[in-house]
């Protein structure tokens, strides 16, 4: 990836992936190139699962370390996870656990987005030159505008740190959707319980109708995310306190600053 930044080159598509993995193992060194991105995105990922795994000790829950899951896909990794071994009884807990999370990997992928995109530049017509095109969730639009005055989006090539904090992006939005065992789904149960079978049921269809219309992905996840969509019960009747609350409309916030109907779609011609 830094290779066709420094070569004004478009990014990887799916057909050049195999063949830069195949050069990886014939070229070790040409995996330096890759570091900016790489090591971005597991920083931000990693602190995520560390947002979840310090609450998880400070409740004195038994948690594992953050695991990585590698994959041979254009972001290089299907993300991370931890095991939280210990049952949840409190709301207050649950609600900690969960937007910890998201918190702490947007505290991270804010800075790494803006640097990326202070190292990014101007191609004309770059955007429609790779194999896909790549949406612009809100809060890299608006960087954008703010880094780059009237220029396009499709005009500006992203450094691989700003790509990587691009995945951040879609990533923390992924974990906020309100379904299931999702942390969103999590902080929705975690408020109102009597809501989260409706809102998750809801969502799932719209990503089916998102999946029909703008992005086949999403009806990978609504089919994933179909086989856990119960929630663990809670017996706890009390409700959150004033200062949750506010940071689950925090929560919300940064779910609509990072989320975008269409994260990948094929260009013409390619």
């Amino acid at each position: 990836m830094q290779q066709d930044f420094l070569a004004n080159l478009p990014p990887l598509g799916v057909e050049e992936l195999w063949d830069a993995f195949v050069n990886g193992w014939r070229h070790p060194a040409a995996l330096l190139y890759g570091l900016p991105f790489s090591l971005t995105l597991l920083s931000i990922l990693l602190a995520h699962e560390f947002g979840h795994f310090v609450t998880c000790v400070h409740y004195g829950l038994d948690a594992s370390l953050p695991y990585f899951l590698p994959a041979p896909v254009l972001t290089g990794t299907f993300g991370a996870f931890i095991r939280i071994r210990s049952p949840i009884y409190y709301r207050g807990t649950l609600f900690d656990v969960a937007v910890g999370g998201p918190l702490a990997g947007f505290a991270f992928l804010l800075p790494a987005l803006g640097i990326g995109l202070a190292y990014s530049k101007v191609i004309p017509g770059i955007a429609n030159e790779g194999t896909f095109h790549y949406g612009a969730p809100a809060l890299l639009w608006l960087l954008e505008k703010a880094i780059f005055p009237g220029v396009p989006s499709n005009d500006i090539y992203l450094h691989p740190v700003a790509r990587a904090a691009w995945v951040g992006l879609l990533a923390t939005a992924w974990n906020l959707l309100p379904i299931g065992q999702l942390d969103g789904g999590h902080i929705v149960y975690s408020l109102a319980a009597r809501r989260h079978k409706l809102l998750t049921w809801t969502f799932l269809g719209i990503l089916v109708v998102l999946g029909i219309w703008l992005w086949q992905g999403w009806l990978l996840w609504a089919a994933a995310l179909f086989f856990g969509r119960r929630h663990p019960p809670l017996f706890d009747q009390r409700t959150l306190g004033s200062g949750r609350k506010q940071l689950a409309w925090l929560t919300l916030i940064i779910f609509l600053l990072c989320f975008t109907a269409a994260p990948l779609r094929e260009n013409p011609g390619f």
